[in-house]
């Protein structure tokens, strides 16, 4: 009987490394990180082994940080300083909060729409079976806050405890704006309030501000076109503005890192010059996967990664080997069955798209799947490893 000598598939390894700062040489830290984790644990590198380094240092390294000041500053610039409607954005502390600190602090008003039951990423604001039982449409209907009140009373969030429509309205009106909050789902709705808009959504975004402008908006402005340049010396994001910025401290946040392209590259290089292994890298942010306890889809990012070597473009190209094994050699088993995939696999054609074989292999983009393996292997808490290895991605049933 044929042995395979490699008896495990893809491993995923959390690599810890020092404190990242403003100005420190981030592909020279990765690097050494990887190659000392590599001879303490006494594992090898190899060809295609995929090294991950979190968003979060990269921006920290580009020390691509704003201050609220910085933010209310564009938007007054860019809005007129009137009543703004603010529309859509996600149910975060981390994410948002400090965001419309800056948004309110460049306003007169605020009239803040949220999207009801939930938002965007699936933070909900009241459940469901809250929005049944009230006989509300959110499709079409539209609440003020006393109606809200009187429908559904203070709803917590589930996880962080906090009633958000209590909170927005307090940053608002501690940012020295009048606050005034309704909730709808129709993007137009919020015109019956102010022709003056910033979208907060983040995937659904180019809809929101197409239909908008098409429905006689007069300012029409994404969270991708706040800090989208620097403003007074500060840090931006060119291409998504304080989309997938995070709280730095209380004044300040930390935005998306800018462009990626070099420091992969120069990882990569400097890989293959220590080791002669042609290694793939990739920045990563949130993982594109959704929490079946909270119903919350993780990624709050623009993108899973915003910059990554060119080996990692495309989708897999994989056998259902399930698929296999119940359909085309039903008939067969032990020794035949494993000669006769393996054959299948290393005779598949370049392009698998459609074929019944390769049903149910998800076929997402390498850098959504890869970023949310690294995700979930870093975390967000303690763990202490911004960088991640991942080994074996690659490699297929047949691979010795």
């Amino acid at each position: 009987m044929k042995t395979f000598e490699r008896k495990v598939g893809t491993v995923s390894r959390g690599i810890r490394c020092p404190i990242i700062r403003q100005g420190d040489n981030l592909a020279e830290i990765a690097v050494n990180s990887v190659l000392e984790a590599s001879r303490d644990e006494g594992f090898p590198l190899h060809d295609r082994d995929v090294i991950a380094i979190t968003e979060s240092v990269v921006a920290r390294s580009q020390g691509n940080y704003a201050k609220i000041g910085d933010i209310a500053a564009d938007v007054r610039a860019k809005t007129g300083g009137g009543t703004v409607g603010v529309i859509f954005p996600i149910l975060s502390r981390n994410r948002f909060a400090i965001c419309l600190r800056g948004i309110a602090g460049g306003c007169k008003k605020v009239v803040l729409m949220l999207s009801y039951p939930s938002d965007e990423v699936g933070n909900a604001l009241v459940s469901w079976d809250q929005v049944d039982d009230a006989g509300v449409n959110p499709y079409s209907d539209v609440l003020d806050e006393q109606r809200y009140r009187s429908l559904f009373g203070s709803n917590p969030h589930e996880f962080t405890g906090v009633d958000y429509v209590s909170y927005y309205r307090e940053i608002i009106e501690q940012s020295g704006a009048e606050a005034q909050i309704v909730f709808a789902n129709r993007p137009k709705t919020i015109l019956e309030y102010t022709d003056t808009v910033i979208a907060c959504d983040i995937h659904t975004r180019k809809r929101t501000k197409r239909i908008l402008r098409d429905a006689g908006a007069r300012v029409v402005l994404g969270l991708d076109d706040i800090l989208n340049a620097p403003v007074s010396g500060s840090g931006f994001n060119e291409k998504y503005g304080l989309l997938g910025s995070n709280k730095a401290t209380e004044e300040t946040v930390k935005l998306f890192p800018n462009e990626c392209r070099a420091l992969v590259l120069e990882v990569q290089k400097r890989i293959l010059e220590a080791t002669g292994k042609h290694v793939e890298v990739m920045v990563y942010g949130d993982g594109a996967f959704k929490d079946p306890q909270g119903k919350i889809w993780e990624l709050a990012d623009p993108v899973v990664s915003p910059g990554f070597t060119d080996g990692l473009i495309g989708t897999p190209n994989e056998l259902k080997l399930k698929y296999l094994a119940d359909n085309d050699f039903a008939a067969l088993s032990g020794e035949a069955l494993r000669d006769a995939i393996s054959a299948s696999i290393k005779a598949k054609d370049a392009d698998l798209k459609g074929r019944m074989v390769s049903e149910g292999t998800t076929p997402r983009q390498l850098t959504d799947l890869i970023g949310s393996l690294c995700d979930l292997t870093s975390g967000s808490g303690d763990k202490g490893t911004p960088i991640v290895l991942v080994q074996g991605y690659f490699d297929n049933y047949t691979t010795a």
